[in-house]
């Protein structure tokens, strides 16, 4: 990385573990790494290995044991559980394997939630824009049951966009799709990413994907063991 390049997250010795029948079992031991603003980087690894542990935390959804995670120049240590929520809220999108989408709403309903609980403006405007920037502009009043595992995912991409985040993370995002769909999907992703100029972090088991980010970070046994560009 360049010296002067803005770095959008940073990890330093972060570690994690948990209490289980067996006592505690460690899930992450000290993990380091800096992703640079408007770049990609995939977490890598067997399952169990810590990839999703390490999402969460580089995210602010739970807290480390030890180390210190940065993110969009905030220390998430020093942030209370309602700050870190009001920055995810500003600052980062989500793209989950399973979807989340509300089954109650529409798709612009789904895509418009985020701005309407940050009183975000037009926000139907705004979701509109996003679906039809995900090529579903003729899908605004479906309701998640009456769309494909690919359309859902691309309403869940729409949604994660519309606020305009400086960093998306995405865990598994093509892991319930069909190999053509997720090919699919996942193009869409690098694009919206590289168009919108943000900073995108996933969590994958498919080495393809992960090697169309500038990045990879492999984990085994809750440490990083090798990376590749």
């Amino acid at each position: 990385m360049s010296p002067s390049a803005e770095v959008a997250l940073s990890a330093r010795d972060v570690s994690k573990a948990v209490s289980g029948p067996d006592g505690r079992l460690q899930i992450l031991d000290g993990v380091s790494l800096v992703v640079p603003a408007g770049e990609s980087l995939a977490i890598v690894g067997a399952s169990g290995s810590g990839k999703t542990t390490l999402l969460g935390l580089l995210a602010g959804l739970d807290n480390p044991d030890s180390g210190e995670i940065v993110l969009a120049g905030q220390a998430l240590n020093r942030l209370d559980e309602e700050a870190r929520a009001a920055l995810r809220r500003r600052r980062v999108g989500f793209v989950f394997q399973s979807f989340h989408l509300l089954p109650a709403l529409t798709a612009e309903e789904n895509v418009m939630l985020p701005l309407e609980l940050e009183d975000g403006g037009d926000a139907q405007t705004a979701a509109r824009e996003a679906l039809a920037a995900v090529g579903l502009a003729q899908r605004l009043h479906h309701y998640p049951s009456q769309l494909s595992g690919g359309e859902q995912q691309r309403v869940a991409i729409a949604r994660a966009f519309v606020h305009g985040p400086g960093l998306l993370f995405a865990d598994e995002p093509t892991g319930n799709l069909d190999a053509r769909t997720g090919h699919t999907v996942s193009d869409l992703l690098f694009e919206l990413n590289q168009a919108r100029g943000t900073t995108l972090i996933l969590v994958t088991h498919d080495m393809n994907l992960a090697r169309r980010c500038r990045h990879v970070v492999r984990l085994d046994g809750g440490r990083r063991v090798e990376d590749a560009a």
